[in-house]
């Protein structure tokens, strides 16, 4: 066995150690090892995508050589480690850009506390991406919820206590939708591990009466993270959510950890139940329905919004609806294009997320946008990262978010069925529309001159700003012009899933 085969379990390992050490750390001291330590967990995981790339597979790590159900297993493949190694970028990228506002936000006593949130959350990032183990995706799956709120109550004001009251709530109840669904599945195969229960389900796939179980845990247990995600309808907690946590959290809770909830929940498709099987489930159908009803409400409501951060908010829940509707198609173009969606918006939103605070600072720390009008002029780094990541969701050519909607548009013509076919395509020119209307009006709106726009000296952006921008543009831009490359390899992390 390579050595490199422990590196998925050291970034979790390590990462839990991380938040403990943290604790009894000073604030720049937490600060400086978090950054640090994020740095070397970037180029583990890079070590590890290059060396699954290179062998063209996959492999297995069994935790403690402990047989199923008391041992649990750890995967890597090229896509598991191309989503924990974006996962980590953006990670690192979110905490540096937002570390002026950390420092603004939260009081200086309780800023360790803040990067030990930040190092248990990549623990369980990092366990969620790698699992092979659907209960251990479970237990990782609430610290990921715990530590959420954390970085959301962390900044002591109302909103955000409010906020992360109705986040709680609303994830314990996906919580324990999922473990409902688990348990199920435990009941019927057997099993824990991911690959001998899809071996168990694909024996009882010809029983009738099995299949009506099945179909009810699979059920479940994608309403509970549906819900912990944010699909239309239960996405009405993402405004207050992200748009009163400081940028970091309202990045980090936007572009990773709902992603991380559909994540799992695609590999429990694919690695549980098995393409062929899920393409016959009625939960593919509503999935479909509900991923389109979400884009076009959620582009709706941001149209809507009065707030740049709402409004960035509600693109969410329209961005998280593409997702699911690209798992609707129940095809494996359906699937690449839902996890380059992923991809794509993570480095988009959380590029807006980190972006929007700097244009209200230099507006009288207003986020309406009245008074928005002229902060690009005032902060033109900010200014300039706005531009792309809403060029970007509107689906500008050479940005990433253009090359997802090809994807959708792609697997529509490839799904065999005309119907989905038109309303994929409707879909996808409506909400086309829609992001270019909020969009394009909050870009006029920022760049055009204030009437004392003249007596304000423009700030200038921090390096601190700067680099975790240019990174994430660079990353978008890859998405962008590459992506023929980018949806090779999810193909290939495909291949090897089963």
């Amino acid at each position: 066995m390579d050595f490199i085969w422990n590196f998925p379990l050291f970034t979790i390992v390590l990462s839990l150690f991380s938040g403990v050490l943290c604790m009894v750390l000073k604030r720049r001291t937490a600060r400086t090892y978090t950054m640090i330590f994020e740095l070397i967990l970037i180029c583990m995981t890079g070590a590890v995508l290059f060396y699954t790339i290179r062998m063209d597979g996959s492999f297995t790590y069994p935790m403690g050589e402990f047989p199923a159900p008391w041992g649990n297993e750890i995967r890597a493949g090229i896509l598991e480690s191309m989503i924990a190694l974006l996962f980590l970028i953006v990670m690192f990228c979110s905490v540096l850009s937002g570390r002026k506002f950390l420092e603004l936000d939260i009081d200086e006593s309780k800023q360790n506390l803040y990067y030990t949130l930040i190092n248990l959350m990549t623990a369980a990032l990092m366990a969620m991406t790698w699992t092979n183990d659907i209960f251990t995706g479970y237990v990782f799956l609430e610290i990921l919820t715990l530590t959420s709120c954390g970085l959301l109550i962390v900044r002591e004001i109302g909103r955000t206590t409010l906020a992360a009251v109705r986040y709680m709530i609303m994830n314990l109840l996906g919580s324990g939708l999922f473990l409902l669904g688990v348990v199920l599945l435990y009941d019927v195969t057997g099993h824990l591990l991911m690959v001998p229960m899809h071996e168990e389900i694909s024996v009882l796939a010809s029983d009738p009466a099995a299949m009506t179980v099945i179909n009810m845990a699979i059920g479940i247990l994608t309403i509970g993270l549906s819900i912990k995600s944010g699909l239309f309808p239960f996405h009405y907690w993402m405004p207050d959510t992200y748009g009163w946590a400081t940028p970091t959290s309202g990045s980090v809770l936007s572009a990773l950890v709902s992603k991380c909830y559909i994540f799992l929940l695609i590999k429990i498709y694919l690695r549980v139940v098995g393409l062929p099987i899920f393409a016959g489930m009625p939960i593919r159908n509503i999935l479909l329905v509900l991923g389109m009803c979400g884009i076009v409400m959620g582009s709706v409501s941001a149209l809507h919004a009065d707030n740049i951060n709402r409004m960035v908010a509600f693109s969410s829940a329209a961005q998280i609806g593409y997702i699911y509707m690209g798992i609707g198609l129940a095809t494996e173009a359906g699937f690449t294009a839902a996890v380059f969606q992923i991809m794509a918006h993570a480095v988009t939103k959380s590029m807006l997320f980190l972006t929007t605070p700097r244009l209200a600072a230099v507006s009288g720390d207003s986020l309406k946008f009245r008074n928005l009008q002229g902060s690009a002029l005032r902060d033109r780094s900010a200014g300039v990262s706005f531009c792309i990541g809403a060029f970007s969701m509107i689906g500008i050519p050479i940005f990433a978010g253009f090359s997802a909607k090809l994807q959708f548009a792609t697997a529509a013509v490839y799904s065999g069925s005309s119907v989905k076919l038109v309303l994929v395509m409707l879909v996808l020119a409506i909400s086309s529309l829609l992001n270019a209307l909020y969009f394009i009006r909050t870009i006029i709106r920022i760049y055009s001159p204030a009437e004392d726009e003249e007596q304000r000296w423009p700030v200038r952006g921090r390096i601190n700003y700067n680099i975790p921008m240019a990174v994430l543009t660079a990353a978008n831009l890859m998405l962008g012009l590459f992506s023929w490359v980018i949806a090779d390899l999810i193909e290939r992390g495909f291949a090897s899933f089963v």
